[in-house]
C-alpha cells in the first residue's frame, strides 16, 4: 500500500504559500524532505504492490500483513514516545495478522472476529500493569487495532473478488492522484489554509486540486478497469479524496497532540510507514464499501 512518492504526503503537500517575495528555496527545502529519496522510496514501495497484484494477488495479502505489523509497531512506538502510552503490542500485533488473514478466507466475519478477540486479549493482557493508567492504555490499544489493522484489512478483501486486482488499482490509482493533485496545486496556487489548527500547510486549492485529480482518476479507472458507469467513477474518486484528507488530518491530530513531527524513521523522505499509510488506511474502507455497492462480481 503505497500513496504519492512525493514530499510527505499532502499535508505537506497542500500547502499554503505566502506573497512575499522571498528567494527561491532548493526543491528539498520547499517540499521540507529530501525529494529525490521520497520518489526513489515511493516507487520502490509502489513497485512492491504492482509485482504482487500481477503475479499472484494473494500475495498482496502479505504486503498488507506486513504494512499492518510494521505500521502497528510504529503507532504504539509514538504512543509512547509522545505521551508514555502503552499500547498491548503484542495482542494488537497478533490480532492484527489475525483481522488480515481471516478477512481472506471468511471475509466480514472473520475480520469481525479476530478484532472482538483482539479487544478482549487488550483487555486482559493490560492486568499485569495494575489500575494506573488502565482505561488510557487499553483505549489507546483499541485504537491502534482498528485504525490500522481494522481498516488495511478491508484493502486485503479488495483483492478477494474476481476482479480484485482492478479494485485495488483503482483504490490506489484514485489515492495516488489525490495526492499528486494536492501537491501541485497546493504548492503553486496554495492561498488559503483548510485547518490551520490542525495542519496549517494544507489548503483549499490543494483540496480543489486533489479532487479534481481524484474525480477525474476515478471516472476513468471504475470505467475502464471495472466496467462502471462513469458517475460511479466520479463519486467513488471524490469520496475517496474526501477520505484521504480526513486520514491526513486525523493523523496530524495524533502527532500535534504527541508533539512529534513523524510517526517513525523508516521510510527516507516520507517519516514513518504511517505517515504514508494516513490517506490509504480510511481510503481502503470506503473503497471496498462502495465498489462492492457499485460493481458486481
Amino acid at each position: 500500500m503505497i500513496s504519492a512518492p512525493t514530499g510527505s504526503g499532502p499535508v505537506e503537500e497542500n500547502r499554503v504559500t505566502t506573497g512575499d517575495a522571498a528567494e527561491p528555496a532548493p526543491a528539498q527545502k520547499k517540499a521540507g524532505r529530501n525529494l529525490p529519496a521520497a520518489i526513489a522510496v515511493g516507487v520502490l514501495l509502489g513497485a512492491t504492490v504492482l509485482v504482487s497484484l500481477l503475479t499472484v494477488r494473494q500475495i498482496f495479502v502479505g504486503v498488507v500483513a506486513v504494512a499492518v505489523a510494521m505500521g502497528t509497531y510504529e503507532l504504539a512506538g509514538a504512543l509512547k514516545r509522545g505521551a508514555d502510552i502503552r499500547v498491548t503490542l503484542w495482542p494488537v500485533l497478533i490480532g492484527g495478522q489475525a483481522m488480515v488473514w481471516l478477512s481472506w478466507p471468511f471475509g466480514r466475519n472473520g475480520l469481525l472476529a479476530a478484532f472482538v478477540v483482539t479487544i478482549l486479549a487488550c483487555l486482559v493482557w493490560r492486568f499485569r500493569g495494575g489500575a494506573e493508567n488502565y482505561l488510557r492504555d487499553v483505549s489507546s490499544s483499541i485504537l491502534a487495532a482498528a485504525y490500522v489493522p481494522l481498516f488495511a484489512s478491508f484493502a486485503a478483501m479488495l483483492v478477494v473478488a474476481e476482479d480484485g486486482v482492478a479494485r485495488v488499482l483503482c483504490f490506489l490509482v484514485v489515492v495516488v492522484c489525490n495526492d499528486v493533485g494536492g501537491y501541485t496545486t497546493g504548492a503553486k496556487l496554495g492561498r488559503h489554509p483548510m485547518a490551520p489548527t490542525i495542519s496549517p500547510k494544507k489548503s483549499w486549492e490543494g483540496f480543489v486540486g486533489s479532487m479534481l485529480f481524484g474525480v477525474v482518476a476515478g471516472t476513468l479507472a471504475v470505467t475502464f478497469m471495472l466496467d462502471g458507469q462513469w458517475w460511479q467513477g466520479a463519486l467513488f474518486g471524490a469520496a475517496i479524496v474526501c477520505t484521504a484528507t480526513v486520514g491526513d488530518l486525523v493523523e496530524s491530530l495524533i502527532k500535534r497532540d504527541l508533539g512529534i513531527k513523524d510517526m517513525g524513521t523508516l521510510l527516507p523522505g516520507h517519516g514513518g510507514l504511517m505517515d504514508r499509510l494516513d490517506s490509504l488506511l480510511p481510503s481502503a474502507v470506503v473503497s471496498w464499501l462502495l465498489l462492492r455497492l457499485f460493481i458486481t462480481g
